[in-house]
């Protein structure tokens, strides 16, 4: 089988077609990462892929994180799996505990390993609804000017997870397993080298600003980086399998489905490199 892509949008992505992900050769998987860095995202479609063969294509692009960020979330049997699941209770009503990624955001920016890539797999899906949509941060990052470039070039965002859990309990735990972390309002691509918008909605405040002073200019840079020229928005299939680049991309799952309607997403996130660092608020 030979690899084709086709553009999915002007801003960012790709579809792959010609290829079964259940069988490649070392070959193929060269193809296939030149393309992921080439676009920020790949689309497969009409892939029939077991769990385990989901975990294997995953594994080709690097070392899997297991999730221990959100253990209660995890896969049962395979810890690389992270289920994102919006289950109806028996009785048709929304269930209490729904998946709640619906801000925009880069995987793990709020671990001192944020991800660098994420597999997300559509396994269940709403008659209509429940998009993903998906952003360019080296075309949001090269559109700014050269003063705003120059004024953000060194400074720190601190990003916090953004879940909203109703259990005291839980949110404890998340919250001990998951300290604010400081990452760079600019990050290097360490691949292709090219320079990216490091922002999202999980990013409360600026290191050494107060909030106040914080709040207009993380506004503004998200507010850029999500212009209709940079975005992809994905209307979902089922047995679509979607992989980004969460260096040079960011993205927001839409809440525009019937939530009495399953939606079962599997995903797997190949590890990044270190960065950034926990901010006790005494850093700046």
């Amino acid at each position: 089988m030979t690899l084709q892509l086709r553009r999915i949008s002007n801003g960012l992505g790709a579809e792959v077609t010609g290829l079964d992900l259940a069988r490649l050769d070392e070959g193929q998987f060269g193809k296939i990462n030149k393309a992921f860095l080439d676009n920020g995202i790949l689309l497969f479609r009409g892939q029939r892929l077991t769990t385990p063969q989901h975990i294997a294509f995953s594994r080709g692009f690097g070392e899997l994180d297991v999730h221990e960020n959100a253990p209660q979330d995890r896969h049962p049997d395979f810890p690389e799996v992270l289920l994102i699941t919006n289950k109806p209770k028996p009785t048709g009503a929304p269930s209490d505990t729904r998946y709640t990624g619906r801000v925009w955001h880069s995987d793990h920016s709020f671990t001192l390993v944020p991800a660098l890539g994420s597999l997300l797999r559509a396994v269940e899906i709403p008659d209509v609804g429940g998009d993903t949509m998906f952003t360019n941060m080296y075309l949001a990052y090269d559109t700014l000017s050269d003063g705003m470039k120059n004024m953000i070039a060194d400074l720190h965002g601190i990003h916090a997870t953004a879940r909203k859990i109703d259990d005291p309990e839980r949110l404890a735990d998340m919250k001990r397993r998951n300290p604010p972390v400081a990452q760079p309002l600019v990050r290097v691509h360490p691949e292709t080298g090219r320079k990216a918008l490091y922002v999202g909605e999980k990013v409360q405040q600026i290191v050494g600003l107060t909030d106040a002073e914080s709040k207009p200019l993380l506004q503004y840079l998200c507010r850029h980086a999500t212009r209709p020229e940079f975005v992809y928005r994905h209307q979902w299939r089922r047995d679509d399998l979607v992989m980004w680049d969460n260096r040079c991309t960011m993205h927001i799952a839409l809440g525009d489905y019937d939530e009495t309607e399953l939606r079962h997403m599997e995903r797997t996130t190949v590890l990044g490199t270190p960065s950034g660092y926990v901010h006790d608020g005494a850093r700046h």
